[in-house]
């Protein structure tokens, strides 16, 4: 899902929109800093934003830092679920995003091809992010019941070298007051996917 809007009172009455058996559902964190609704659901995959350095001439990748537009926080009105109790000392009792990061800063973000309008052109956003990371949970091929299991095995494996770039390189959030660390953050969450292991 790449929308969402601010956080709001009833906002706890709509989780249960997304707890189709079978489907993981991902949101966008947010292009800017704060949380939106439904990425804070505990019944959802929240998507932040990294950005990419690639070197100008061969495009092989340099290095990720956290985008310093990507949403991020604690929510208003969610209660932690039980798969962020590894990180409650430091989101407390709410639900923390965003869960794990991909590409979003539209200077390094995904170039697409518009036939009708100029040819190619590159996107981000963590509308870009959401996507990229429903692709390669996808992938993965495992098919877990529900977003509740996916988020499990993420959290459960978040410490896994193999299977999550623990970004720590970068800030985001209000006043840019986040900084990524050593495992979960405000502005990457667990990291980026390595692969389709730990997914």
């Amino acid at each position: 899902m790449s929308w969402g809007s601010g956080e709001f009172r009833s906002e706890t009455s709509y989780d249960s929109h997304f707890t189709t058996p079978g489907v993981v559902y991902f949101a966008s964190a947010g292009d800017g800093p704060g949380t939106l609704y439904p990425s804070v659901s505990p019944n959802v995959v929240a998507a932040g934003g990294t950005t990419l350095r690639r070197n100008p001439s061969t495009g092989a990748f340099l290095a990720e830092a956290a985008w310093v537009d990507t949403g991020g926080g604690t929510s208003v009105y969610e209660a932690r679920p039980g798969y962020q109790s590894s990180i409650k000392t430091i989101v407390g009792t709410k639900r923390g995003v965003p869960d794990l990061s991909a590409v979003a800063d539209p200077n390094t973000g995904v170039w697409v091809y518009d036939s009708g309008n100029g040819g190619w052109w590159i996107v981000g956003g963590t509308s870009a992010a959401a996507p990229i990371l429903a692709g390669i949970v996808n992938l993965a091929g495992h098919f877990v019941p529900s977003t509740s299991s996916e988020l499990t095995t993420i959290y459960t494996n978040m410490a896994v070298a193999a299977d999550f770039k623990d970004t720590t390189t970068g800030f985001c959030g209000p006043y840019m007051g986040y900084s990524t660390a050593k495992g979960w953050d405000f502005c990457t969450g667990v990291g980026s996917p390595y692969g389709l292991a730990g997914k």
